[in-house]
This record gives C-alpha cells, sequence and structure tokens, in this order.
C-alpha cells in the first residue's frame, strides 16, 4: 500500500515571481492579484495577464535560478 501525498496551496501573494513547471500554465510568471479563489498572473515578457482559479503549490525555492527563463 502506498503513503498519502498531501498537498497544500501556497499562499501567493502580489509582486512575487513563480515558475511553473509543466502543463498548460507553465513558465514564468508574476503573481499581480490573489483573492480566495482566484489569481492573476503576467507574463514578464509579454506583459499578458491571466485569471485562474487558484492551484499553485510550493515545491521549492531558488535563489539562483534565473527569471525569466528566456527560451532559446
Amino acid at each position: 500500500m502506498a503513503g498519502v501525498v498531501v498537498f497544500r496551496p501556497y499562499p501567493l501573494a502580489p509582486g512575487q515571481k513563480i515558475s511553473i513547471e509543466g502543463g498548460p500554465r507553465s513558465g514564468d510568471w508574476e503573481v499581480v492579484e490573489v483573492t480566495e479563489r482566484k489569481v492573476r498572473l503576467r507574463c514578464p515578457v509579454s506583459l499578458r495577464e491571466v485569471e485562474w482559479d487558484r492551484f499553485c503549490y510550493y515545491v521549492e525555492e531558488s535563489e539562483e535560478r534565473p527569471w525569466p527563463q528566456m527560451n532559446e
């Protein structure tokens, strides 16, 4: 029998720089606004803003990771 995997929503805050790996939301984003149910993000390259249901979960924090990452 496998163990239980626990997920907790990350307490996002405006101004945070985040990087999402995998899935349709992948990429670098800046947090613009957070409500109890929604999060509004801005792409640092195109400045396009999107609003999604809250979904982010904490994985790791890195001081060395470049942001935004430029695809070559």
